[in-house]
């Protein structure tokens, strides 16, 4: 492995082992593997360890843009209690954008919990996935314009997204694409 090579594992070994919003590893007495290790207890799979670490990142990142629109919306509508905010994000129409945010973790979700292992294809798909829909754009879907209002207003989701940046950088881009 050349020089770049590792310090992107060791990048992405940070984010892996600094998973504070991952799944607990199992609840005590119980030795079911974390679904959501980077290697799951079986031999080293950096593939999988590449999906856990985009899967942790759009995590901050989601945790960041709920929190920006929960400013936004006690800014005009006061105080929300968290069973209020669960209501708001599932109903209301000003977080409805996150749901493809929320839709996207679970299906990485799926694929880290499915009985075959990830695979660097499975990986590469995601993340090409992952950087068009987190492509922020005035002219762009639905999203991806809501996308770069956030990054334009919060400085944390800049922060974020500058993460979620350093990712696509170290995947090659879709040579399937014409």
């Amino acid at each position: 492995m050349n020089r770049e090579g590792s310090l992107y594992a060791l990048e992405i070994g940070g984010i892996v082992s600094d998973n504070k919003l991952g799944a607990p590893s199992g609840a005590p007495g119980m030795s079911a593997p974390d679904l959501y290790a980077a290697d799951n207890g079986g031999p080293q799979n950096p593939a999988r360890q590449k999906m856990v670490a985009l899967r942790v990142t759009l995590l901050r990142l989601h945790k960041t843009l709920l929190e920006m629109e929960r400013r936004e919306y006690e800014r005009a509508n006061g105080h929300v209690s968290t069973g209020e905010l669960f209501r708001l994000v599932i109903d209301h129409e000003q977080f409805a954008w996150l749901h493809n945010l929320s839709e996207f973790v679970v299906r990485l979700d799926e694929t880290l919990a499915g009985e075959e292992p990830v695979s660097d294809k499975d990986t590469h798909s995601t993340i090409i996935m992952a950087r068009k829909m987190f492509a922020p754009s005035e002219s762009g879907d639905a999203f991806q314009k809501r996308y770069f209002d956030a990054i334009q207003r919060d400085p944390a989701v800049v922060m974020e997204h500058a993460e979620l940046a350093r990712l696509f950088a170290n995947e090659p881009s879709d040579t399937s694409a014409t």
